[in-house]
C-alpha cells in the first residue's frame, strides 16, 4: 500500500477516535462521567472496525490530494452514512452488552458529524491551502484567460488551482453558452463570449499573459476564431487542449496543454461515434495491426487499446518503430496484453506462423508503401508490398478464419494516376474477391472491409513535417502549384472512423470517410509560417515548383461509377466497387509477378493500368 494511503488510514483512525471523544464531551457539555469511558472505548473500536473498511470500499484512500473534488465529498457522505447505519444496527443488536449499556444515543449522531467534518477536512486541506497560497503568489504568475467553460475548462482550472508549480493565474472564462454568462466556476467568472476575447483581454490586462483554449470537442472553425481573436489582441502565448480523441484517458490536466498546431486549425471537427458498437467489435478480441509502427498503424494501436482487446498484436518490419509504440502502449495501458512482432508481410511462412500461434480475430491491415513519387521510381517495390503483401495477409486471414479484415485504403485509389494509388485499388479488388469467394474457398468465413480516406495531418513524409522542416531551415517553402488542394484528417479521427467502419461493416463494402472541405496547400503553408511567429513571403519565402510524378492537383473521394449509401455515422459512407473480372485480376497479378521477377518496371506499370481499367 502506498505511503500516502497508510498516512490517511492512520489519520482517519486518530480522527475517528477524536470524534468519539469529542462527541461525549459535547453530549455532557464538559467533563465526561468516568463510568462512560467503557462506552467510549467500545464505540471507538466499533467505529474503526466498521468505518475504515467502508472508507476503503468507497475509494477514500485512492484520490489525488491536490485535486480532490466533489466526487470525493459525495463518497465521504455515502461512506459516513453507511458507517452510521451499520454502527446503529450494531448498537441495537448489542444494546444489552456491558460495553453499550447505558450508552447515550445522541453521541452516535454527534460522532458521525465530527467524523464527516474531520475526515473531510483533512482531504480538502491541501486544496484549500494551495488556493490560499496562490493568492499570495499572484505577482509571479501569468494572467490567464480560459476559452471554454465546459468540463475541460473546469478540469484545467482545477488543475491550476491545485498546483504549486503552475505559472497560470486564472482571471476569467469566455464561453458562447448564454446560460453560463456571469456565473462562477471555482470562484472564477465567465466574462463573455468567444467574440468578446479582445475586449476581455483589454479590460483584464491579459495582453502579456496566456490564453488557454479548452474546447477539445469543438470544430476547427471555433478554434481558429479564438486563435485569430487572441492574435489580434496582441497575445503571444496561446495554449490549446488537444481534441478528445487525442486524450487517451479522457481526463484533461495541465500536462495535456500544448502549443497551437496546424492540426488544431484544420482538422479538429468533432467525430461522432457509436462507442457501444466499437466496444463490442474490439473488447476481449484478439486484434492484429500490420504496419503498426507507421503513422496510421501506431494511432490505430493507441485507439484500439482504449477498448481493451484481449490481445493486441503489433506487427511491422520497422524494429525501432515497433519498440517505440510498444513502449508507449505499455506505459499508457499497463494491464493490456500485447505482443510486438517484427515481420515482413511478404514472408508468407512467418505470417502464417503468427496467425497459427495467436489466432487473431480482427486484422487491421495498414502496412503499405505510400510515398507517391518514390513508388513511381520503384513500382516493383510498390506492387510487392501493397499488392502481394496484402494478398498474403488476406489469404492467411481466410485460412485461419479471421472474423473481419479491415484494409486501410486511400483516396488515391480513385481514378488512380499514380503507381501507389493503383496498387491500393488492386488491394481493394483483392479484398472484394476474397469476400465473395468461389465455393472451394468456403463461404462467410472472413468479412473483408476497405476504408478510404485522404491525407493524414502530420503523418511521416506528409506535407506538414516537410513544411515544418523547410521553415526551420529559413525557407523557402516549396509548393507544387498555387491551386493544389488536398483533403486532410487527423490521425486520431481517421483511426476512430476506421474502427467504426470495421464495426458496422458486413463484408464487401468500401467505406469512404467524409474528409470535409479540401484545403488549399498554399493557405496551409501560410498558416504554418504564422504559427512559427513569422510572416509569409517576408520572413519565409514561398516558391512554386512543377508537379511531382504521380501527383494530382485535386484528390477525389469516389469515381463516377460508384454510388454511395449513408450510414448512421454522418462522416462514413458506403460504396461497392463496380463489378470487375476476377479472371482478369488473377491473370494480371500473374503478369505483375513475372514483371517483378524480371525487374521489368514497364510491364508492371502497364499491367497495373490494365487491371484497374
Amino acid at each position: 500500500m502506498p505511503k500516502r494511503r497508510i498516512l490517511f488510514l492512520l489519520a482517519d483512525s486518530i480522527l475517528i477516535s477524536l470524534s468519539v471523544f469529542l462527541a461525549f464531551v459535547v453530549r455532557f457539555e464538559g467533563p465526561i462521567p468516568s463510568h462512560y469511558f467503557l462506552n467510549i472505548f467500545g464505540l471507538i473500536a466499533s467505529a474503526l472496525i466498521i468505518s475504515l473498511p467502508i472508507f476503503y470500499f468507497f475509494k477514500l484512500y485512492s484520490f489525488s490530494w491536490a485535486y480532490v473534488s466533489t466526487e470525493e465529498l459525495i463518497s465521504l457522505v455515502k461512506a459516513t452514512t453507511l458507517s452510521f447505519l451499520f454502527l446503529t444496527a450494531s448498537f441495537l443488536i448489542l444494546r444489552d452488552h456491558p460495553v453499550f449499556s447505558g450508552f447515550p444515543r445522541s453521541a452516535l449522531f454527534i460522532t458521525f458529524f465530527f467524523i464527516f467534518i474531520f475526515c473531510g477536512g483533512i482531504r480538502f486541506a491541501k486544496r484549500i491551502y494551495l488556493q490560499i497560497f496562490q493568492v499570495g503568489q499572484k505577482e509571479k504568475k501569468e494572467m490567464t484567460l480560459i476559452v471554454g467553460a465546459g468540463d475541460a475548462g473546469e478540469q484545467i482550472l482545477r488543475s491550476i488551482l491545485g498546483s504549486t508549480t503552475s505559472s497560470y493565474l486564472p482571471v476569467g472564462f469566455v464561453d458562447d453558452n448564454p446560460a453560463k454568462q456571469g456565473t462562477l466556476i471555482h470562484g472564477i467568472k465567465i466574462l463573455g463570449k468567444i467574440s468578446d476575447i479582445p475586449e476581455v483581454i483589454e479590460v483584464q490586462n491579459i495582453r502579456e499573459g496566456t490564453m488557454i483554449i479548452a474546447l477539445p470537442s469543438a470544430g476547427a472553425k471555433i478554434i481558429r476564431q479564438a486563435i485569430e481573436l487572441g492574435r489580434k489582441s496582441g497575445l503571444k502565448k496561446i495554449k490549446v487542449v488537444p481534441s478528445l480523441s487525442e486524450i487517451i484517458d479522457g481526463e484533461v490536466t495541465l500536462s495535456n496543454l500544448r502549443e497551437v498546431q496546424v492540426e488544431d486549425l484544420l482538422g479538429r471537427e468533432q467525430v461522432s461515434l457509436d462507442q457501444k458498437s466499437i466496444e463490442d467489435f474490439i473488447h476481449n478480441k484478439r486484434v492484429l495491426i500490420t504496419g503498426a509502427a507507421g503513422s496510421i498503424g501506431s494511432e490505430l494501436s493507441r485507439q484500439i487499446a482504449k477498448f481493451r482487446p484481449s490481445l493486441l498484436l503489433l506487427l511491422d518490419q520497422d524494429e525501432t518503430g515497433i519498440f517505440n509504440i510498444s513502449e508507449e502502449i505499455e506505459d499508457r495501458f499497463p494491464r493490456l496484453n500485447k505482443n510486438p512482432l517484427i515481420a515482413d508481410i511478404l514472408d508468407e511462412k512467418k505470417i502464417e506462423q503468427i496467425f497459427k500461434t495467436f489466432l487473431p480475430q480482427m486484422v487491421f491491415h495498414a502496412a503499405a508503401y505510400k510515398h507517391v513519387p518514390l513508388m513511381e521510381i520503384y513500382p516493383d517495390e510498390a506492387v510487392k508490398n501493397n499488392i502481394f503483401g496484402t494478398k498474403i495477409v488476406a489469404e492467411v486471414s481466410v485460412k485461419y478464419k479471421v472474423e473481419k479484415f479491415i484494409f486501410v485504403s486511400t483516396d488515391k485509389a480513385i481514378n488512380p494516376i499514380s503507381v501507389m494509388g493503383a496498387t491500393k485499388k488492386v488491394g481493394e479488388m483483392i479484398c472484394q474477391a476474397l469476400n465473395n469467394p468461389p465455393p472451394k474457398f468456403g463461404e462467410g468465413r472472413t468479412k473483408f472491409i476497405s476504408v478510404r480516406f485522404g491525407n493524414v495531418l502530420n503523418s511521416r513524409g506528409s506535407v506538414i513535417p516537410i513544411f515544418r522542416e523547410q521553415i526551420k531551415k529559413g525557407g523557402p517553402i516549396e509548393i507544387t502549384h498555387q491551386d493544389m488542394k488536398r483533403y486532410f484528417m487527423t490521425a486520431p479521427e481517421a483511426c476512430l472512423l476506421v474502427m467504426q467502419a470495421g464495426a458496422i461493416g458486413q463484408g464487401g463494402e468500401v467505406f469512404v470517410l467524409d474528409m470535409g472541405e479540401p484545403i488549399n496547400i498554399l493557405d496551409l503553408a501560410k498558416e504554418m509560417i504564422k504559427l512559427s511567429g513569422l510572416e509569409p513571403d517576408k520572413d519565409i519565402p514561398i516558391v512554386f515548383t512543377q508537379p511531382r510524378p504521380g501527383e494530382k492537383f485535386f484528390e477525389e473521394i469516389l469515381t463516377a461509377k460508384e454510388q454511395t449509401l449513408t450510414t448512421k455515422n454522418q462522416k462514413i459512407f458506403i460504396t461497392k466497387l463496380f463489378d470487375f473480372d476476377r479472371d482478369k485480376l488473377n491473370s494480371g497479378l500473374r503478369k505483375i509477378k513475372e514483371g517483378v521477377e524480371k525487374s521489368d518496371k514497364e510491364k508492371i506499370v502497364k499491367t497495373l493500368k490494365e487491371i484497374i481499367s
